[in-house]
């Protein structure tokens, strides 16, 4: 079979070439450029940069494959950067990677194998892609300390079709030795934990110098009492604790970010606690499931037990069985049976009766 292979420079993306060469397919590996530097080349730091590219290639001569770098930077400017920066200033919490998989990678990834006449599009991400009858379902990776299902929820059956995650059954520390043993000068490198266009320093100043947020405003309590000042709503999430004013001996939160009134309120960790909420841009990977669901709300968070109503094909209310904490709209909540993923959609700031008015 003819395979293209997304290499990221990573050792997961390098143990899937090397696995599927040994298992006699044909690899072709591909880098996105997703991201530039001001004359056009890759950026040196965060993560798909110029040295991650140049592994890649290594990597790919190591194994003796062909290697392209193809450049998709337009679509991700559009769909991830601007995206990212106009959540911010709406007083919301992006996900950028679970963005970039949405609207831009395995489309393109999917559209560039049938125009190299490949079969398959195989990634690094820990996830498993099951058969049942004569559907395929999208399940949590057996190793659960690295699985990244989440950040695929978008992938429905027919496109699932087309993919592969060959890692979905092995550890992180397997995947090293595999790394090893083939003589991949990525077996340790250190996994990026960076936002790729963002890299080590604060998305703050990233979001501040793209669009005007820096407008001062009030900090307030629940009750409206002035409690202190901010320089901009896009530097606070819900659920931050870090640069809020405190309380008497308690920890104070971001509970709300009223971004018409350009007011950030705080309260206590009891005031962040959340039972219902709306996820809008709803995407199923099969059909819709009612029974014996679970959510998470962010990437690696603990499944919460829940129940789901349909407001309208792209609309859903969430009930969780134990309220939780840290709820923040723009993220997503990505809703599961077991192990395997339902679907998921955006958290939305909206309540249930702003819905319904539509």
């Amino acid at each position: 079979m003819r395979i293209l292979v997304a290499m990221s420079g990573g050792v997961d993306s390098s143990v899937v070439a090397g696995l599927l060469k040994s298992q006699g397919h044909e690899v072709i590996g591909v880098t996105m450029k997703l991201w530039e530097g001001p004359n056009g080349e890759m950026p040196e730091t965060g993560c798909c940069t110029s040295a991650d590219s140049e592994d890649a290639r290594k990597v790919a001569a190591k194994l003796d494959i062909p290697y392209y770098v193809l450049d998709y930077t337009a679509s991700f400017s559009e769909n991830v950067i601007d995206n990212f920066v106009d959540m911010y200033a709406q007083g919301l919490t992006p996900n950028p990677c679970v963005e970039c998989n949405r609207s831009v990678k395995f489309d393109h990834f999917i559209d560039q194998a049938k125009k190299l006449n490949c079969e398959k599009v195989a990634t690094g991400h820990y996830a498993k892609i099951i058969m049942n009858n004569n559907m395929y379902e999208l399940h949590k990776a057996d190793y659960l300390d690295k699985d990244q299902s989440y950040v695929l929820h978008m992938l429905d059956s027919q496109k699932l079709e087309n993919i592969e995650f060959p890692l979905g059954t092995i550890s992180k520390p397997e995947v090293r030795q595999i790394a090893a043993s083939l003589g991949l000068k990525t077996a340790f490198k250190k996994d990026s934990q960076d936002i790729c266009f963002v890299g080590k320093k604060d998305y703050r100043n990233f979001v501040s110098k793209r669009i005007d947020v820096s407008s001062k405003g009030l900090i307030v309590d629940k009750n409206e009492n002035e409690v202190g000042t901010h320089g901009g709503i896009h530097a606070y999430t819900i659920g931050q604790r870090k640069g809020v004013p405190g309380g008497q001996g308690e920890a104070k939160y971001v509970t709300k970010i009223d971004v018409e009134n350009n007011k950030i309120y705080i309260g206590s960790k009891d005031e962040l606690t959340t039972k219902k909420f709306i996820l809008e841009e709803v995407t199923f990977v099969n059909e819709v499931e009612y029974e014996n669901l679970s959510i998470q709300t962010r990437y690696n968070s603990e499944d919460v037990s829940c129940a789901i109503e349909k407001i309208d094909e792209s609309t859903y209310q969430i009930v969780l069985e134990t309220p939780t904490m840290g709820v923040a709209p723009g993220q997503f909540g990505v809703i599961y049976n077991g192990t395997k993923l339902v679907g998921g959609g955006r958290i939305t700031s909206k309540v249930l009766e702003d819905v319904y008015e539509k």
